[in-house]
């Protein structure tokens, strides 16, 4: 009996590969200095070979984008969302091409009519909840404001490294993990004594 799933794994294998391909191309040169026509020759594809497994090229940026999201994930993930975000803003550094990919399809996609509009939505929603409970987890243990609201601390820290990432387009002199950890040193409140 022939593997019904053997045409499937392939292709599941094929969009793995144009994904990291596609991930180191644009972190190494930029979303706008980066063609599909590259993207595709770096997976050993046609253009049009390439888009067959995403169906256009904003499905294969959201898909590049979401392969962002899950290679952090791996790298930096541990149980507490803030500290991940924090090593994730340090790492932005290294990747501007993918920043700038991130802040300007980000951007596109604000407009309800784009085809990644509910992928941010979503994004969005999972990342503040997750901060949200990171924030009461700290404020708990003692080690965060009290006062501070959980919700519009996470939903702050999201426009924080959201900022970051499109001021260090810019030339910004400084690190833009110090300047979250700065903020996080504030949230926690003035030095306790023991």
């Amino acid at each position: 009996m022939a593997n019904s799933r053997g045409p499937y794994a392939k292709g599941v294998a094929k969009r793995a590969e144009i994904l990291r391909a596609a991930l180191q191309v644009i972190a190494r040169h930029g979303y706008r200095k980066t063609s599909t026509r590259e993207l595709a020759a770096a997976a050993g594809l046609s253009e049009a070979g390439m888009l067959h497994y995403f169906g256009s090229k904003e499905q294969l940026f959201e898909a590049v984008l979401r392969a962002r999201d899950e290679a952090d994930l791996s790298r930096f993930g541990t149980a507490d969302p803030i500290d991940n975000l924090t090593a994730i803003v340090r790492h932005n550094r290294s990747v501007p091409g993918l920043v700038q990919l991130y802040s300007t399809f980000s951007a596109e996609a604000g407009d309800p009519d784009h085809s990644s509009h509910e992928y941010f939505v979503e994004r969005y929603a999972g990342i503040r909840e997750s901060l949200a409970d990171a924030v009461r987890t700290r404020q708990s243990a003692g080690t965060f404001n009290p006062a501070a609201d959980p919700d519009a601390i996470a939903t702050l820290l999201i426009a924080l490294s959201d900022g970051l990432q499109i001021q260090s387009q810019y030339e910004l002199s400084t690190d833009p993990g110090d300047l979250f950890d700065h903020l996080l040193t504030l949230l926690a409140g003035p030095a306790r004594d023991s």
